[in-house]
């Protein structure tokens, strides 16, 4: 039987380039009940203020779009320099709607290609971590030298569903734990084999951790989770599929 878990909201004050993340967590930690960081613990960071610390925001009057941002904002209704940006932090533009650019970038297919205007200056914009899986191993390290426990680090964003209206927790990058679990040959509840059945653990627990942290000014970027039994593996990536396996993306390429 799983005893449950507890989850703890960490306020680190607002983070600019350079601060320490760490010591932001630490620090705001011991302000909670949860006290300090334990072994096993699961510490789950939002990409836009951990992307202000590594240095990841751009100011749009130093962009100078090209001719495809231009094309992409007109055809698209945007603004050119966010295109420029969109299309610099992408591997592919699958297509759009107004205002938002449909990108690939890695294993993730995402709205501007994670490019945010929320929670960075005026007339600045968030990128994503360069890469989310290298700062999470970073920021693990980091816990372990300072603290000497060892943990699990997820890094989350925000994302939409095919259909559906408004934003939940996903997990871009982790460290420590297996971010999917097999479930595919255990019985349901009667008696049949599941076939294709995973289940997203690093996702479920970037949910709850949107659950504090908010979209707004909250001012909460970073969440403990303690005592939920997760599997511990050293260097677990995010899994993806090909695009025509998704069945979202793959109905849509099979139309055309």
């Amino acid at each position: 039987m799983n005893p449950g878990f507890s989850v703890y909201g960490v306020e680190t004050g607002l983070l600019e380039p350079g601060d320490d993340i760490v010591g932001r967590v630490i620090t705001g930690l011991a302000k909670t009940d949860a006290g300090e960081i334990h072994d096993g613990d699961i510490l789950l960071f939002a990409e836009s203020p951990l992307s202000t610390t590594e240095g990841r925001n751009i100011r749009l009057t130093d962009i100078t779009p090209g001719k495809e941002a231009r094309e992409l904002a007109k055809q698209y209704s945007l603004d050119p320099r966010i295109a420029e940006i969109v299309i610099a932090e992408s591997d592919e533009i699958l297509g759009g709607i107004p205002g938002f650019l449909l990108a690939a970038r890695g294993n993730l297919v995402l709205p501007n290609a994670g490019v945010d205007e929320s929670n960075a200056p005026d007339g600045w914009v968030t990128r994503l971590p360069k890469d989310a899986n290298a700062s999470a191993a970073r920021i693990r390290k980091e816990i372990l030298n300072r603290t000497g426990k060892e943990v699990a680090v997820i890094i989350i964003d925000s994302r939409t569903h095919a259909m559906r209206l408004g934003v939940s927790g996903v997990a871009i990058g982790c460290s420590g734990i297996l971010p999917i679990t097999d479930e595919r040959g255990k019985p349901d509840l009667f008696g049949h084999e599941l076939q294709v059945t995973r289940r997203a653990i690093a996702d479920s627990l970037a949910s709850t951790a949107e659950l504090l942290m908010g979209e707004a000014n909250e001012g909460v970027p970073v969440v403990l989770v303690r005592g939920y039994p997760y599997i511990f593996a050293e260097n677990a990536v995010i899994e993806s599929i090909a695009p025509d396996e998704d069945l979202f993306l793959g109905s849509l390429m099979k139309k055309e």
